[in-house]
């Protein structure tokens, strides 16, 4: 039997219940496997459950929805996946008869967006998609042989129907498109750090408190019950010796009524079973029983070793140890919880490997957990204090300059962007209002110098970005990130000199340098973050024209230049509305450029009449500029319109040019 062995593996769902045991085993067995979590923390899952690996260096967790596609194309890419281990998904079947669209579309649609990453880039040795028993649907209550693997799949709840649609996905993915998949079929599974909607913890935390067990219907319900640790093992042979395109049952041939367990979860609390079971109102459909047939993953060599009394029992000491695990869940402790429905939410206390704070269940049309208020009633009214990043930068120094004149608090980030410690380290220190982010690789002396340094371009612009957005987020800050707008170029939509620029919704057009690729991708995957306001630079222009970072300085320092019109920035009349916009809480992608164009010679001709009535320039075409630059220029409008609408007193760019550039230096020149 031939093995397989993975190098770097993506886990999603990994800190919930399951998949935190199978990534704490994995980790534990294999320190030479890297793994990459891949949660958005709902409700049911907690960074605690991760705690057993937080020293590892083999482990990294990535916050996010599996319903991102360019999240995971990007993860897939930078973390060099080969493996996809896919728990993440919504379980409960009490929430799918009150909100099963979710279910849709976590189970199916997220399903959708993890196997397309995989056709699209190509690298996946196995993806090893989760789902359940429940796709069977119900098996004779007088069978004696269990439902196999190719048994056919009639599921009866919302839940195990968007199980079933995403196996169907998967499976047609492995036939159409040679995906090298897996799948599992499970039976439940109890253990430490679940949480308490399912049955078994539900009712120890309610015997805890010496409260009734709520059991649906008579109870006479049959179910199967694999402890967690078993199962874990199990996902650890398939990963191993699973052969592509299989399906494996994970069961065991032991069952249980409701109500056996119920009252032997009485025993161990030493409650009378009479007096503490309550019957109410059955499911509107409950499987009477789930039965497998689990020889295909024993002659892989697995079997399950923990008997039901062991569990159980270890079950109980961990929650009679962990009474707080999960925070205040007497929502979930009803005999008909709708976790998804329920108003206010759950709030959750993480200690996590990248030390979570805390997090609130929101509404679930939203993507992410949105750190909670530490404000009660009306808002309290902060002083603000700026931690600026990008200190050695033109812009990072501008800013602090305007800070220092306005009066306003702010510190320089010490932290690296990629080093999500150091930041974490800087927050707590700073403990800053809002972060503005002004660092990141352009080049140097321009963009041709990322063509040959791709890897430090990424790690800066790409992955540093996301880090500190990431941060922020947790920590309910609103980061200013100034971006850029050399991801357009002129095209037949948005012609030259036709007056149509581009809007924050396009999207980008241009992929002529390595930089600008990098910026665009970043700015697409800062769109889940809600908590960032993304600025769109151009062709930075200062009233320090000795910079040498300074468009002006630039040409006028050229042998020739091209002679083309461009949206341009004005940075002595816009970093200071960067700042007003950080006081007013924009968000969302804003085209940080002043209205209209100017083209180089039209600059050139301004230097002349207000500088040097000497000077003189060359033009050459972009033809001729092709051959003395490695990688090609961005030239585009932007439609500032947007901005000028928030800020009505803006300048056009000829303008401002005159009024914050050559008038100044007009008087410099003659003082």
């Amino acid at each position: 039997m031939a093995t397989y062995t993975p190098k770097n593996i993506l886990i999603t769902g990994a800190a919930g219940f399951i998949a935190s045991h199978v990534a704490n085993r994995l980790i534990r067995n294999y320190p030479d496997y890297k793994i990459v979590v891949l949660d958005k923390l709902d409700y049911c899952s907690s960074l605690k459950n991760l705690l057993p690996s937080k020293s590892s260096p083999s482990i990294k967790f990535v916050k996010g929805d599996i319903g991102s596609a360019d999240l995971v194309n990007y993860l897939l890419i930078t973390e060099s996946i080969d493996t996809i281990m896919h728990f993440a998904a919504q379980t409960h079947v009490d929430n799918s008869f009150g909100n099963s669209f979710e279910f849709t579309k976590n189970n199916i649609y997220g399903t959708h967006v993890l196997l397309e990453a995989c056709k699209v880039t190509g690298q996946i040795r196995r993806f090893i998609h989760v789902s359940t028993d429940e796709v069977y649907g119900e098996t004779d209550e007088d069978a004696v042989v269990g439902n196999h693997e190719a048994s056919q799949l009639l599921p009866t709840n919302p839940y195990s129907a968007t199980k079933a649609g995403a196996e169907m996905l998967v499976m047609a993915y492995g036939r159409s498109y040679g995906l090298p998949v897996i799948t599992t079929r499970g039976n439940n599974v109890y253990g430490p750090n679940q949480f308490p909607e399912k049955l078994i913890p539900k009712f120890i935390l309610l015997a805890m408190q010496g409260k009734p067990l709520p059991i649906h219907g008579d109870g006479s319900n049959v179910r199967s019950y694999l402890y967690c640790e078993d199962v874990a093992e199990a996902f650890e042979v398939i990963l191993h010796k699973g052969e592509v395109g299989h399906v494996y049952n994970i069961g065991t041939k032991k069952e249980r009524r409701v109500i056996d367990v119920a009252k032997d979860i009485c025993r161990l609390f030493s409650m009378d079973p009479e007096a503490s079971i309550k019957f109410v109102e059955n499911r509107p459909f409950n499987d009477q029983r789930y039965f497998l047939d689990d020889q295909k993953l024993t002659i892989l060599g697995w079997s399950e070793r923990t008997t039901w009394e062991e569990g159980l029992k270890k079950t109980m000491e961990w929650y009679i140890n962990n009474p707080d695990w999960w925070g205040d869940v007497s929502g979930a402790l009803l005999p008909h919880p709708r976790m998804l429905m329920m108003p206010g939410g759950i709030e959750r206390h993480f200690d996590g490997p990248e030390e979570e704070k805390s997090a609130s269940f929101v509404p679930s049309n939203t993507r992410m957990l949105v750190p909670p208020s530490k404000s009660t009633g009306s808002p309290r009214k902060h002083s603000l204090k700026f931690l600026i990043y990008g200190r050695t930068g033109w812009l990072g120094g501008l800013l602090g300059k305007i800070c220092e004149k306005q009066g306003i608090p702010f510190e320089y980030g010490r932290g690296r962007l990629e080093d999500r410690s150091s930041l974490l380290a800087d927050l707590q220190s700073v403990k800053p209002t809002h972060v503005f982010n002004s660092a990141g690789v352009t080049g140097r002396p321009n963009v041709d110098w990322c063509e040959s340094h791709k890897t430090e371009t990424i790690r800066t612009n790409v992955a540093g970005t996301l880090t500190l957005a990431d941060v922020c987020r947790e920590h309910g800050l609103l980061m200013m990130n100034f971006a850029t707008g050399c991801i357009f170029e002129y095209d037949a939509a948005h012609p030259e000199g036709s007056g149509i620029g581009f809007t924050e919704e396009d999207k980008p057009n241009f992929t002529g340098s390595f930089y600008s690729k990098t910026k665009a991708m970043v700015e697409e995957l800062l769109k889940e973050y809600d908590n960032v306001c993304t600025l769109r630079v151009r062709m930075p222009i200062s009233s320090d024209l000795n910079n040498p970072r300074n468009f002006i300085t630039k040409i006028s320092r050229y042998n020739k230049v091209v002679n083309i019109p461009n949206s341009m920035t004005v940075l002595d009349e816009l970093l200071p509305i960067s700042i007003e916009m950080a006081k007013r809480n924009l968000r969302g992608i804003w085209n940080f450029t002043n209205p209209g164009v100017v083209s180089h010679n039209e600059i050139l001709e301004m230097y002349k009449q207000y500088i040097d009535p000497d000077f003189k320039w060359v033009n050459f075409t972009l033809e001729e500029q092709a051959k003395v630059i490695v990688a090609p220029r961005s030239n585009n409008e932007m439609d500032g319109s947007k901005l000028k609408k928030e800020f009505p007193e803006l300048l056009s760019i000829k303008e401002s040019l005159i009024k914050y550039v050559f008038e100044q230096n007009k008087k410099n020149f003659a003082a």
